[in-house]
């Protein structure tokens, strides 16, 4: 990626103030500052403390092993450099990551995968959230951020499609900050803030902004413009650390974040049911009013410890997040037969604890615990119409369906492993891991691992390995919907099957070869292959967007991934294209979500995964002249599968968005710097759609977005 090689920006420690103003006797006579031998003593004590802040982060980086995945890594001064910079959302950011494909709400696919996904904060895992268009983290935190992927190493589980792992920003490597204000189309708004500083011992780094905008989620119809469309955001970061001595720190880690979203419509529309409501039959779509908010917040508290061999890092976790979706009550019955209100809620709490042990030259061991409890609430209350045996309404007066229900879920995991240099050009880590988990369903499974990385040549780097892999089923999305409820109403499901979801076991294989062709360029290849049961999969099945997982009986996906990427002094640029194949076969829960038609043939035949996506490509390129920097990036993509005969069975059109953008800095003397951007999105203003409404678990059309313009200012602090 160009994020790998953005040039580096070496930042001093703050230099000592001046104190010729007055001799030292009468400063220290009249108590009026500190004395020379103190003042000298200040940026002493700054070095130190810089260089136990990086010794600690080297060593915390050491107590994780990616070796012989796939890891792929981005760092602040890149994100700045492509065309919306810091502004962009953190899914944009990881879009230009090899085999990564778009999706609508904001999601994102890595090598296949529906979701799988698990974020970590400076190698602490973030338990999962419910949110669907908000994103709880931001950019602007990062100081580097790695996708790590591919057959894991044995410190990796739970999920395993890929791990995205932020280093926050340190008030002690990275004094300082900034104010922006940032906008352009869709009538979007968003002023931030971030600041990074340090006294003595303590650093600490905070950022937060505001989100307005008329585009909140992709349009349905494909115009520039969506109705009903608008979102308003909030978001706040911050990261505080006490450096105690050379060996230990503690580090406490808030999040936040807050959206409201409208539902955006397609227009000219009526309802084709034939249902009547209190005597009314229509309701144009341009006048439905959807809503719907999430909230996301999270802690950790945690304490790094380095002596001589061992380092350690235990923390403690929690995590809240809920999900709000408020019907439009007449619209949706019309549309859809119910209009459901649905509150979903999950306090999740954890501890984990890692260790790194260096035996020696040739080993080093590694273990490490998570414990998870979390408690899920769901709250639906759904608006129906009477209808009889042959679904015919029955009354014209709907009444109420309440469906409410909790539950526990505890996750208990422990892994260890041994990475053994065997030769000086031959690296072998070897271990395994357990989890077991008690939710709606529970179970367990022993997974070893192995990888291998072999520096065949002096520029030729082999890297291979086997992962086996337990995923239980995200228990914050798993329904507590109880089908007999309905049975009599207009949301009356033609199958009444609601099998629990199960925890997905998988095997994955991974090969890779990477080459450095010149000082500056780097290509690779790699490839992977998973064979699973109980392939977890994702799906929007009712008017709240809420995704309901599922579970394939079998599951297969490959694929093959080629990627390069230029570090020049002033130029980078980076090229991906992946190619790959995901199918399942068999739907064997929550079954009630499908036709009869689908699940017959479903159970016999293997069809494409509707999030496959089988050509995926991104590319962009930056270029530094003086102080002005270009930067240009590019999606591509074969299309998401659809349905018309049978499901899956088709894919969308090819497309292409590319994305511009160029920042000046102006040096202001004795005031620090200002920077302004122009960032046009989509230059092509090609239409294509993301979704269409089709296929298995997709609720709606999706487009992606117009051609916009924005602009930003951003002051130094």
């Amino acid at each position: 990626m160009a994020a790998a090689v953005a040039m580096s920006v070496g930042l001093l420690p703050l230099a000592a103030r001046s104190a010729d103003s007055a001799p030292a006797s009468d400063a220290a006579d009249a108590g009026a500052g500190p004395s020379p031998v103190a003042a000298a003593e200040a940026p002493i004590q700054q070095i130190e403390i810089v260089e136990k802040v990086k010794r600690l982060n080297e060593a915390r980086t050491g107590i994780q092993t990616q070796t012989g995945a796939s890891v792929y890594t981005v760092d602040q001064d890149a994100i700045n450099a492509v065309p919306g910079g810091d502004n962009t959302l953190l899914n944009q950011v990881i879009l230009q990551a090899p085999e990564v494909a778009q999706d609508s709400f904001g999601q994102f696919h890595v090598r296949g995968e529906h979701n799988g996904l698990q974020y970590r904060v400076n190698g602490i895992i973030l338990p999962e959230g419910i949110s669907v268009f908000g994103q709880s983290l931001d950019p602007r935190l990062i100081s580097s951020m790695s996708l790590i992927t591919g057959a894991l190493p044995a410190e990796y589980g739970l999920r395993t499609a890929g791990i995205i792992d932020i280093t926050t920003k340190n008030g002690a490597l990275a004094p300082g900050g900034s104010v922006s204000i940032y906008g352009g189309s869709h009538g979007t708004v968003q002023p931030s803030f971030n600041y990074a500083g340090s006294s003595g011992s303590f650093n600490y780094f905070v950022a937060g902004d505001y989100l307005r905008s008329g585009l909140g989620i992709e349009s349905p119809d494909g115009s520039s413009n969506p109705i009903h469309d608008d979102t308003r955001q909030h978001h706040g970061f911050a990261y505080l650390e006490d450096v105690l001595d050379a060996d230990n720190r503690l580090a406490l880690t808030f999040g936040m974040s807050s959206g409201s979203f409208q539902i955006p419509q397609q227009s000219g529309l009526q309802p084709t049911l034939g249902s009547n409501v209190n005597g009314q039959t229509t309701f144009p779509s341009e006048n439905l009013d959807e809503n719907q908010r999430e909230i996301t917040q999270f802690a950790i508290l945690g304490w790094q410890h380095s002596d001589g061999p061992l380092d350690t890092h235990t923390a403690l976790i929690s995590r809240y997040s809920s999900l709000n979706f408020q019907p439009d009550p007449i619209g949706d019955l019309l549309y859809n037969g119910v209009s459901q209100q649905a509150y979903k809620r999950n306090v999740a709490f954890g501890l984990q604890s890692d260790a790194a042990y260096k035996l020696n030259d040739a080993h080093t061991v590694r273990a490490g615990i998570y414990l998870q409890n979390d408690r899920s609430t769901s709250l639906t209350s759904s608006l129906v119409l009477p209808v009889d045996s042959s679904g015919m309404q029955t009354s014209n007066t709907p009444f109420t369906v309440v469906d409410d229900g909790d539950k526990t879920e505890r996750i208990e995991s422990v892994y260890v492993q041994d990475e053994y240099r065997l030769l000086q050009t031959l690296t072998i880590n070897f271990g395994g891991r357990f989890d077991h988990f008690t939710a709606f369903a529970s179970g367990s499974q022993f997974s070893p691992r192995v990888n291998v990385v072999w520096q065949a040549l002096a520029d030729t780097t082999v890297h291979g390995g086997y992962s086996r892999y337990f995923s239980p089923p995200p228990f914050e999305l798993v329904g507590s919907e109880t089908v007999s409820k309905f049975n009599g109403t207009s949301n009356a499901p033609a199958v009444t099957q609601a099998d629990t979801p199960k925890a997905e076991r998988a095997n994955y294989v991974d090969l890779g070869v990477e080459q450095k062709i010149t000082g500056a360029l780097n290509a690779a290849i790699d490839s992977y292959y998973k064979w699973s049961k109980d392939l977890i999969d994702e799906g929007q099945f009712g008017a709240p967007i809420i995704l309901t997982p599922f579970n394939y009986r079998d599951g297969r996906q490959y694929g093959i991934i080629l990627s390069a990427n230029y570090a020049g002094r002033d130029l980078s640029a980076y090229a991906n294209l992946a190619f790959q194949s995901d199918k399942g076969r068999g739907i064997e829960s929550a079954q009630f979500n499908f036709s009869p038609d689908d699940l017959n043939y479903i159970a016999t035949h293997y069809i494409d995964l509707d999030h496959e996506q089988r050509v995926t490509g991104s590319a962009g390129a930056s270029y530094l002249w003086q102080e002005t920097r270009f930067s240009a990036d590019l999606l591509f993509g074969s299309g998401l599968r659809a349905s018309t005969n049978t499901p899956n069975d088709t894919h969308l059109p090819y497309y292409t968005q590319v994305n511009t953008g160029v920042s000046h800095v102006f040096h202001i003397a004795g005031a620090g710097t200002l920077t302004a951007r122009a960032d046009v999105i989509n230059v092509f203003d090609r239409e294509y759609q993301i979704r269409n409404g089709t296929g298995v678990g997709v609720g709606a059309p999706q487009f992606g977005p117009r051609r916009g313009y924005f602009f930003g200012l951003s002051k130094s602090l």
